[in-house]
């Protein structure tokens, strides 16, 4: 197993690309979408009809682009183990069945070659209308350490979609007096077989994994519209849509212990089994749907050390990073949060592989 960390847009430069080889991480997660758009994301809480940001003049990644991201964390020791989001800017309708779809396809099909040009061997992806929303920031973590939560606070949760968001960013002007965004379930996973028939293809030849992380929060239903993955059965029928290595999962751990019902630890032993995850965030959650809070790696309700033992002895050896950690009390709370969990986390792999398996072999 690996040791990755995520870097939003703005923090890909080399004093973190520095920080975290210190940390003892080997791979990079990289956001290139600017979510925020000049927003502070600690104070920012989200207007239902504006968003996180305003992605209307992003324009497709490029080969150069990429390969210059490759280049600057190799040249500190780094390797770039995935893409994480496309702008909503480059496929909002993809998800809504909109007229510039056939466009935005192949647009992504192009992004999806120039990552495997540059070296790039997987997108993360998240196939949902409202994505992630809801949320409260707080003192929830232990010693008071500033983290989010969802069901606690006065999060807005209800709000419609209005025209010309998606994702919870603006990629147009809204155009007053059009109706809310409103879809069914069907809908929802007739479009993403659409979309998978239409790129799987495509990153089978460019040795790209294409993978999906579930819904946060995995509710039934957020702001008048379905949600995706939203109990971990659901990923089976994603894989079942088509059966490709190449059409993988993006494992978050927080958001399957979100979900209600089911035994994480049997659900990460046969997703591990099946050989089809791109990578997974290493996040600890306290309670499920419909009010939980994010904890620190170790202060949560799942047994991160059984969770590590499961990965080593089904094989897996791709990359794990530290997702929404709590915000310790320092000057550098960001880093100083992502440092103590990379350390935990290094010692829980370190400390299974030097074990080494407990369990019986996986059956070929």
């Amino acid at each position: 197993m690996k040791i990755g960390l995520g870097f939003y847009r703005e923090q890909l430069h080399r004093d973190n690309f520095r920080f975290a080889v210190q940390a003892g991480v080997s791979h990079v997660v990289a956001h290139l979408t600017n979510y925020f758009a000049g927003r502070d994301p600690k104070i920012f809480s989200g207007d239902p009809r504006q968003g996180w940001g305003d992605c209307s003049s992003d324009t497709l990644w490029t080969h150069d682009e990429l390969s210059s991201l490759v280049a600057a964390l190799k040249a500190e020791g780094l390797e770039l183990a995935a893409l994480e989001n496309f702008s909503p800017k480059f496929w909002y309708d993809v998800l809504l069945d909109g007229p510039e779809r056939a466009a935005q396809i192949e647009g992504l099909k192009q992004l999806i070659r120039d990552a495997g040009r540059a070296g790039i061997p997987c997108i993360g992806y998240n196939f949902s209308i409202a994505g992630v929303y809801g949320w409260t920031r707080g003192p929830y973590a232990r010693g008071g350490a500033n983290s989010v939560g969802y069901g606690v606070g006065e999060a807005e949760t209800e709000a419609p979609i209005p025209d010309g968001m998606v994702w919870n960013m603006r990629y147009r002007p809204e155009r007053p007096g059009t109706a809310p965004v409103s879809l069914s379930d069907d809908e929802l996973w007739e479009r993403l077989q659409r979309f998978l028939a239409d790129v799987i293809p495509v990153a089978e030849e460019a040795g790209v994994t294409l993978a999906a992380h579930p819904d946060d929060p995995p509710v039934d239903l957020l702001r008048g519209t379905p949600r995706l993955v939203n109990r971990p059965e659901k990923y089976d029928r994603l894989m079942s849509l088509v059966p490709s290595p190449r059409n993988g999962l993006e494992l978050c751990l927080g958001s399957l212990q979100e979900m209600p019902g089911g035994d994480i630890y049997e659900h990460v032993r046969r997703f591990a089994r099946s050989g089809r995850i791109g990578y997974i965030h290493f996040r600890n959650v306290k309670g499920k749907v419909p009010r939980y809070v994010e904890s620190f790696v170790d202060d949560g309700d799942i047994d991160m050390a059984e969770i590590v033992r499961i990965l080593r002895d089904e094989g897996y050896d791709g990359v794990l990073i530290p997702d929404h950690t709590p915000e310790m009390s320092c000057e550098a709370s960001w880093h100083a949060g992502k440092a103590y969990a990379l350390g935990y986390m290094k010692a829980l792999v370190q400390n299974a592989h030097a074990l080494g398996p407990q369990r019986t072999a996986r059956v070929a």
